[in-house]
Parts: C-alpha cells; sequence; structure tokens
C-alpha cells in the first residue's frame, strides 16, 4: 500500500520552471552576456542546480568559472523577488494535501532548489506546513538526476520504496525518482497534480498490490 507521496517543487507544486529560466538568464546576460536558449534549457539544463548548469556553461567556454558565484549570488536574490511578486495561495493544492494527509499519507517535498528557494515558495503558495520534510539541494552530497535525495526522504520515514510514489516533471527528476525503485508518476505541468489524477493513481497502486 502506499504510505507517502513526494513531489517535486518546481513543475509539480510550483509553476516556477520559467521564473529560474529567466532569472539565471538575466544573470548571465548582466555578468557574462550570454544565455540559454530555451530549447537547451528543455533538452539539457532543466531540472539541474543552478551550480550545475554553470558548470555546464563553464564547459563549454560560455562563462569565466570565476563568475560562477557572481552569477549565482544575482540569480538567486532574481529569483526571490519574482516569488515574492508571482506566487499565490494554491486553494487546489491545499485541498490536494489536506485529503492525502487525510488518508494518513506522509507527504514530503523533494528539490534541486536551494533550502531558501524552496521554502520561500512552498510558504508563499501555502503549502509548507503541510510538508513532513523538505529535502534540497543543500542536503544532499548528489542532486538530482542522482537519487541521493529521494532515498534519503524514503530511509528519514523507514519506508519500502515500494510504498512510495513519486511525483515529477523533468527527465533529471524522473531519472533521480526510478532509481530508487518507487512508484512514479510523471506529469507534464503542476496542473496534472490534482486531486482526481494523484488519488487515481494511488488508487490503481494499491489495487496491483492486492492481487
Amino acid at each position: 500500500m502506499i504510505k507517502a507521496v513526494f513531489f517535486d517543487l518546481d513543475g509539480v507544486l510550483v509553476n516556477a520552471c520559467d521564473w529560474h529560466y529567466h532569472s539565471l538568464n538575466e544573470a548571465l546576460r548582466n555578468i557574462s552576456d550570454t544565455e540559454i536558449e530555451r530549447d537547451e534549457h528543455m533538452s539539457t539544463f532543466n531540472g539541474l542546480p543552478t551550480k550545475k548548469k554553470l558548470q555546464l556553461l563553464s564547459d563549454n567556454g560560455r562563462i569565466k568559472t570565476e563568475d560562477h558565484d557572481k552569477i549565482w549570488n544575482e540569480k538567486q536574490l532574481l529569483t526571490e523577488k519574482v516569488i515574492q511578486v508571482h506566487a499565490k495561495v494554491d486553494i487546489d493544492k491545499q485541498n490536494l494535501h489536506k485529503l492525502l494527509q487525510k488518508r494518513g499519507l506522509i507527504l514530503c517535498c523533494v528539490t534541486n532548489s536551494i533550502r531558501k528557494t524552496a521554502l520561500l515558495m512552498l510558504e508563499k503558495t501555502g503549502q509548507l506546513n503541510f510538508m513532513k520534510t523538505v529535502i534540497t539541494n543543500e542536503d544532499v552530497v548528489n542532486p538530482k538526476p542522482n537519487s541521493e535525495g529521494y532515498q534519503k526522504a524514503i530511509d528519514f520515514f523507514n519506508l519500502d520504496s515500494r510504498e512510495v510514489l513519486i511525483i515529477e516533471d523533468s527527465d533529471k527528476g524522473y531519472e533521480a525518482a526510478i532509481g530508487t525503485g518507487a512508484h512514479v508518476f510523471r506529469v507534464k505541468d503542476p496542473s496534472f497534480v490534482n486531486i482526481k489524477n494523484v488519488f487515481n493513481k494511488i488508487e490503481s497502486l494499491n489495487k496491483e498490490r492486492k492481487k
């Protein structure tokens, strides 16, 4: 039986992928006069933490290694400003979390975002208090696509991986989730993370387990 639901953040609980994309590009333009095109963002960069994105850009000779800290710091400031302006309480997600908790399910968020940004997004969208814990890229040695974050959450709650449903959107996140042996529900964007879809998935998995 499914005992816990673990959520990614950007693209699953919060429609913030574009916030990160535009904030990073603004910082890149301001400091290094370059940017990430939309198609390469989707094929290569989406789902990676900012520091890994910067390393990839350096490996390709597009930014200087000594500029990493400046770009990273400016990107975080820009992202925080965007969150403050655009993040709104998500009643639909709150209702989903309430029903999941009523069923006795453990809720957790595992993200490649830094802790400050992750907590701010969850707080501003009214979802933070529903999460039993939040695991960020600052809590692991190896962020997604490595499975460490999700495995850490499974171990923290003393669960078997087959008792967990992970909801992910990006290729990198899906790879991390599948690596744990947990059940994975891959979604296109946060609108798919609703009461009907999530509960249908859980019921389907529980029925399969009973066979």
